[in-house]
C-alpha cells in the first residue's frame, strides 16, 4: 500500500482536519503554501491516479471536490478568499503518491500556475 492507505490505516500520525467513512482529510506535511490540506479517498477503488478514472469513480471524485469545498471555506485552517484546488497526475504531472489525492491550497494570494 501507499503511505495514504497507512495514513487512514492509522499506522502513520497525521493532522486530520476532516474524516468521514468515504474521506480523509489532513496538512500537507510540506506545504506550498500557508494553508495546504490533501484529500483522499479512504478506499481508492483502484483509482492510483485521475487519468485511470471511469464512470465507477464519479462518487469518489465528487466526495474529493465536496470536501475540498468545505475545507476551502474554513477559515480556521488558513483560507481566505479563495483556494487552488489541484489533482497531480503521474511522473510529468508530478504526482507523489500514487492514490488519488486533491490538494486544497491557500491562505494567501497564489500566482500563476507555471
Amino acid at each position: 500500500g501507499t503511505i495514504f492507505d497507512k495514513i487512514v490505516a492509522k499506522e502513520i500520525p497525521a493532522t486530520i482536519v476532516k474524516e468521514d467513512e468515504h474521506i480523509l482529510a489532513f496538512k500537507d506535511i510540506s506545504p506550498q503554501a500557508p494553508a495546504h490540506v490533501l484529500v483522499i479517498p479512504k478506499d481508492r477503488n483502484g483509482l492510483t491516479n485521475l487519468r485511470k478514472a471511469s464512470a465507477e469513480h464519479t462518487d469518489i471524485l465528487g466526495r474529493l471536490l465536496v470536501a475540498g469545498a468545505e475545507i476551502a471555506n474554513d477559515t480556521e485552517l488558513g483560507f481566505g478568499d479563495g483556494a487552488r484546488f489541484v489533482i497531480n497526475d503521474g511522473d510529468d504531472g508530478g504526482q507523489e503518491v500514487y492514490h488519488v489525492h486533491l490538494h486544497v491550497l491557500g491562505g494567501r494570494k497564489l500566482g500563476p500556475m507555471c
